[in-house]
């Protein structure tokens, strides 16, 4: 027996064997060529190959696969052995192999038989083919909605087999966006957009403006949409005005999507994004109630739908994002959850479904599920993350840092925000974030670095009306950050603004009582009850972290004994976490919780004998609220070694932060303390 390679290459038998056998041998080589391309037993076989079989070249096909499964060469199955078919493949010209390729698909179509999954075996291979093109683009457009990762495979070898490029580009993007990949969909789209009669128009410009608002720039988003024209939107009119309304474009939102009910198509996928828009729209009311509930059932409808569609915004997380607004973090939680487990939108999106559930865990106070949904949302997919996703990434370690009180980390989580707001640009769903960063650039003195962005989010909000759903957060965030600075005339506008918002805003009355709290405990001129009140209030619209500040703040400035423990059991009550991991003294007084700066922490009652004279001396003009410049003039010493003394007196007395510090010192010096009453 020879071996399998020499025998398919034509050699089946010695070459001094009659002609006939030698006749026969080529005949079994063309069974086994044609079985290796894709033919069947039983069924068509190609017509050269029947020509042959029907002259008397063998007696019967049946006699003819007989002698072929003699050799060894065609198992009982039918199929061809894998080295034989190796062989086979190798050796015949390209031409031959696709002249009979295309043969058989002619088979096909002739029994009007789907190719199935040989199409994209032939078009793999190599076979350039217009019926194998246009059923692998068939088969992408079946599986593009729903498994968007499948339909980029497909249409990519429909173009190996042949298919028009420019007919399937926005159908490509579509894919590519589904799945993460950005760039190549931006890439498509702007080969489909310079031709003068694009195909596939609006899907083009849906995934064009989608692109736009990943990376950040939702104006982008709007002004294709603008380009299309309220004419040919169509069914993208909900998807244009949530662009619209996002970059300050109310009056183009309106023109684009009237939002006159009943007039979608009565599918889930269609009225999911009449809802959405609605929604979106409403969100903008004077009396926004209706907004959240409309989102929610847009976001319910989408998820059913099982769309992976390219929008600048998916249902979940604008519901998400108006629940946070709304002072309802553990709703927008629950919305985005439920989003995430049903994949809404794909992996596109997984992202920033993940990021929006970390800060509704950080709005509540949980550190370890916020970085748990930044941890998923890193590998949500395998592209990095985009530049809007990366911006509220960032935005999201400045806040958990803030919180924690550490500052190395606070710096470094800043200076990663620094860089990622440059690749980004304002815009009415990124309000968060920068209210975020408006805060910590106060802590850190580095306002001038957001300037510029807070001005076109105070610009964006008036062109918008001043909406109170949007605008409130913003507004809080802005009280917070005069009080840091220590600016009561870039309050004042904002408290007004509060309070203005309060008689329809349920969520601004509880900020604007906060805000006039935390001036009254700067000023030392305040009712512990009435700031428990406000811290408590805090709490109960998903803000535990800042009513425990406000409460530990107050406890440190309380000259009532009573006051201050009152304050500090708030603050811990607000924020239990803080109760780890903090020293205790055994033999000391009564435990007492200390509460400041967002960091409740149950410790003993230090005294002054831990502290040096020098320290005391130190520490008496912390409390009085001098710098290290003014404490090295005061008492002769370097700057820097008042630094290590403060550093040193923090460690001793367990101190988390200098709020903390503030509070601990107090406790220790006691009647020595020229600035508050013994405790």
């Amino acid at each position: 027996m020879l071996d399998h390679h020499q025998q398919a290459s034509g050699d089946l038998v010695p070459d001094h064997r009659p002609e006939e056998s030698r006749g026969r041998n080529a005949v079994i080589r063309e069974l086994l060529l044609a079985l290796s391309v894709g033919y069947t037993i039983p069924g068509p076989l190609p017509r050269e190959l029947e020509r042959k079989i029907t002259g008397g070249a063998v007696d019967s096909l049946d006699t003819l696969v007989a002698s072929a499964e003699s050799t060894g060469l065609l198992q009982p199955d039918g199929t061809v052995v894998g080295t034989v078919q190796q062989a086979l493949l190798t050796s015949t010209p390209t031409a031959r192999i696709h002249a009979l390729q295309r043969e058989l698909v002619g088979y096909f179509a002739a029994d009007n038989r789907p190719l199935g999954d040989f199409a994209r075996d032939l078009a793999r291979g190599g076979l350039a083919d217009h019926r194998v093109a246009a059923e692998l683009e068939k088969a992408g457009d079946r599986a593009l909605e729903h498994h968007p990762g499948v339909a980029a495979q497909l249409y990519g070898e429909a173009l190996l087999a042949g298919a028009d490029e420019l007919a399937t580009a926005a159908r490509r993007a579509q894919a590519a966006f589904a799945t993460g990949d950005l760039d190549s969909a931006g890439r498509i789209i702007d080969g489909l957009l310079v031709c003068s009669d694009p195909p596939d128009l609006r899907l083009g410009i849906d995934v064009a403006a989608a692109v736009w608002a990943q990376r950040g720039m939702i104006s982008r988003s709007a002004d294709v949409y603008s380009w299309l024209g309220p004419e040919r939107v169509g069914p993208s009119a909900p998807l244009a005005a949530v662009a619209m309304i996002g970059c300050g474009n109310r009056a183009g939102a309106e023109r684009m999507f009237p939002g006159k009910a009943g007039q979608e198509s009565p599918t889930l996928l269609a009225v999911a994004l009449a809802q959405m828009g609605k929604g979106a729209l409403e969100s903008l009311a004077a009396d926004p109630h209706h907004a959240l509930p409309v989102m929610i059932h847009a976001s319910d409808m989408f998820t059913a739908a099982g769309a992976s569609l390219p929008l600048p915004e998916t249902p979940g997380a604008l519901a998400g994002l108006l629940a946070l607004h709304s002072g309802e973090p553990h709703l927008a939680e629950t919305i985005l959850r439920a989003a995430v487990t049903a994949g809404q939108g794909g992996d596109a999106v997984k992202p920033r479904l993940f990021l929006l559930q970390a800060w509704s865990a950080m709005q509540q106070d949980n550190p370890e599920e916020a970085r748990l949904a930044i941890n998923e949302a890193s590998k949500a997919n395998p592209w990095p993350l985009v530049p809007r996703d990366e911006f509220l990434c960032a935005a999201l370690e400045v806040g958990l840092a803030r919180r924690s009180g550490e500052v190395h980390d606070l710096v470094l989580a800043w200076e990663r925000a620094r860089e990622a707001m440059l690749h980004t640009s304002v815009d009415l769903y990124s309000l968060l974030p920068w209210g975020e960063l408006m805060i910590t650039a106060a802590r850190l003195r580095e306002s001038r670095r957001v300037s510029h962005y807070l001005d076109e989010v105070w610009k964006l909000l008036q062109t918008l009306g001043e909406p109170p759903l949007w605008a409130v957060p913003m507004h809080w965030a802005a009280v917070q950050a005069a009080l840091l600075n220590e600016s009561p005339a870039d309050l004042a506008p904002h408290a007004s603004a509060l309070v203005r918002a309060a008689h329809h805003n349920h969520l601004a009355a509880v900020l604007a009582a906060a805000g006039k709290a935390w001036v009254s405990v700067l000023a030392e001129n305040f009712q512990a009850s009435d700031v428990e009140t406000a811290a408590r209030a805090l709490n109960a619209v998903g803000m535990p972290w800042e009513g425990a500040r406000l409460a530990g703040h107050a406890a440190a400035r309380a000259d009532d004994r009573k006051d201050m423990v009152r304050l500090l059991s708030c603050a811990r009550d607000l924020h239990p976490q803080g109760n780890s991991g903090a020293p205790k003294s055994s033999g000391r007084s009564e435990m007492r919780a200390v509460a400041s700066a967002g960091d409740a922490i149950e410790t003993a009652q230090p005294d002054g004998s831990v502290l040096s004279e020098r320290e005391k001396e130190v520490a008496r003009l912390v409390l009085e609220g001098k710098t290290y410049r003014e404490i090295g003039e005061a008492i002769y010493i370097s700057p820097r070694t008042a630094e290590h003394h403060i550093a040193r007196m923090r460690r001793r007395l367990g101190a988390e932060n200098r709020s903390d510090l503030l509070v601990r010192l107090r406790l220790a010096l006691g009647p020595e303390n020229p600035n508050g009453a013994s405790p």
